[in-house]
């Protein structure tokens, strides 16, 4: 099976997921429902859970495990994207070809909803009833992963630090690196994490931390290009405006580096990062195309 037919079946596993979840209830909160139905069905790369399922597959674990598992890893990224583009953090009008979610619904009930996915999340982990072989010990792990990962040591720090340097001139590469390592890295650190517990395993315990040094230099890779793609990339295909982040006094890596450099900086982590893959042999095949398949990315 090649690249592409691996990551569509990863992509179609989480997906029927979403769907499964996230069905329409006359209720009296359906507003805020149906914002967290808008947030997370507007598709996109689901890095994420494509990186848990990976994971989860070459230690040998349940693979509708693993897509339960990437469903709350898919949850809080879409909650941290729908608080990302609020009015007082980083202002965007588009996501992913789309208004964002408080410009259909309000800033009250899009903050709300980012909670919601936050809480669903956590209600899917905790669920014992949703998994066939996942140990009640390997959730607690799995719950723990992903609560560090994305809390003030993780995510919410990382875009602490970022608010803070925004519109400062003298912003170094060290708290650049520091920034996304916490607020782009940890989640997708915490992806393949969540993905060698799913197994429960001798595998999952012998792999957790050479995948682990993948996605730290993936995570890098991936904010990079994020950067780069801000600056020279196709709005229509991107799915929101370039050059916000200029607009908004942000430091990147190109405006740090300039564009050569962080260029260079791209390719350079991107071959690092597929280079920890050797011990893996054959089983590391999927995540090295997958660095080359993101070096190559266009939105």
């Amino acid at each position: 099976m090649d690249f592409n037919e691996q990551y569509d079946i990863y992509l179609k596993a989480v997906e029927k997921k979403i769907e499964e979840y996230f069905k329409s209830l006359n209720i009296p909160q359906k507003n805020v429902l149906d914002a967290m139905k808008y947030a997370i069905t507007a598709g996109g790369k689901r890095l994420r859970p494509v990186l848990v399922q990976a994971a989860a597959e070459v230690c040998g674990a349940d693979m509708e495990d693993a897509a339960t598992v990437a469903l709350a890893m898919e949850c809080v990224h879409n909650y941290s994207l729908i608080h990302d583009d609020l009015p007082c953090m980083d202002n965007d009008d588009l996501r992913r070809g789309r208004p964002t979610c408080h410009k259909v619904f309000g800033e009250d009930i899009a903050l709300l909803a980012g909670d919601g996915l936050l809480n669903s999340a956590f209600e899917i982990l905790s669920d014992k009833s949703r998994y066939k072989s996942i140990s009640d010990k390997a959730l607690l792990k799995i719950v723990r992963c992903l609560s560090v990962a994305s809390g003030v040591f993780g995510m919410i720090g990382g875009q602490v630090v970022d608010l803070e340097c925004e519109k400062c001139n003298d912003v170094t590469l060290e708290e650049l690196s520091y920034i996304h390592a916490n607020k782009t890295g940890a989640l997708i650190r915490g992806a393949v994490k969540c993905g060698c517990l799913c197994a429960d395993n001798d595998k999952g315990n012998e792999y957790i931390d050479i995948l682990d040094n993948f996605a730290e230099k993936l995570g890098l890779a991936f904010q990079i290009k994020d950067d780069i793609l801000d600056f020279e990339g196709d709005e229509a295909v991107l799915g929101k405006p370039i050059g916000s982040d200029e607009k908004s006094g942000k430091s990147t890596y190109v405006t740090i580096l300039g564009m050569d450099s962080a260029k260079e900086y791209l390719d350079k982590c991107t071959q690092e990062a597929k280079a920890v893959l050797e011990p893996l042999g054959e089983k590391g095949e999927f995540f090295s195309c997958l660095a080359d398949y993101l070096l190559k990315r266009n939105y």
